[in-house]
């Protein structure tokens, strides 16, 4: 049986007596572990798995003794990969999230762009953020990844290229694009890789307006296709995503 997997965004050290949130308590008293039962904890700043063994299940809390630390080297993509997305209709961007962070994205930054069904503002939009994070916090401990991505705030397009163009970023930028004159995605991936980073615009159903994809490629932003065929707005990014896995592991990386 596979241990459970719990994330928790705090430093421990070894030895260390900790006790585990209301949810995830929750979470062992509902799988029926028992004290001395084995977990694993991991906190998504030192690409370690850590050891741990429940030593008291309470009525509403549970107490587990950390143990060593485990480098678990090779979990996470060789280079940090940002997702800028504009947001799917019909609840698809739960899946979105959870499979962009199996496939390993380092950042998933919603956007709303022109073409956006979903509206998301204020109050709202940062409901919907914290509800994507802990989807994402849920997928890294079930894929066995040793970090969780950061989940943005939705924020409009134009803000977002705006932002992006003060914070003086030098990764590769790339536009997920269906154009006849797009570069074939393999002609980018060579063996020596990209780098350490790349912010990966897509957009919504019925992508970007022309004047959403203008700004971009005035922000650097190269269109890159991805093949022949159409793909839906949440299958995109998760191709290219895996995509860039492969390339990894043909590069050794």
């Amino acid at each position: 049986m596979t241990m459970l997997r719990i994330f928790l965004p705090r430093r421990w050290t070894a030895g260390e007596t900790i006790v585990l949130p209301k949810a995830e308590s929750r979470h062992v008293q509902v799988l029926r572990l028992q004290p001395g039962d084995g977990v694993v904890l991991f906190n998504g700043e030192d690409d370690c798995e850590w050891q741990a063994q429940i030593a008291h299940i309470g009525r509403a809390e549970v107490e587990l003794r950390v143990g060593v630390a485990l480098p678990r080297p090779g979990r996470e993509l060789p280079l940090a990969v940002t997702l800028a997305l504009g947001v799917p209709a019909n609840e698809r961007m739960d899946a979105l999230v959870e499979k962009a962070t199996e496939l390993g994205a380092a950042v998933i930054q919603p956007l709303i762009c022109d073409r956006s069904v979903l509206r998301l503002a204020g109050d709202r939009a940062e409901a919907r953020q914290r509800h994507w994070a802990a989807v994402a916090a849920s997928a890294s401990e079930q894929c066995g990844r040793v970090r969780v991505p950061t989940l943005g705030v939705p924020t409009k397009l134009a803000a977002w290229l705006r932002a992006l163009d003060a914070s003086g970023e030098t990764a590769p930028r790339w536009l997920l694009s269906l154009a006849p004159t797009a570069t074939p995605v393999a002609e980018l991936l060579r063996p020596e890789g990209t780098g350490p980073g790349l912010i990966v615009l897509s957009g919504p159903e019925g992508g970007l307006a022309p004047d959403e994809e203008a700004s971009a490629l005035r922000e650097g932003f190269v269109p890159v296709s991805l093949g022949p065929r159409t793909l839906r707005a949440d299958t995109a990014p998760l191709a290219l995503l895996a995509w860039l896995g492969l390339a990894g592991r043909r590069s050794g990386s």
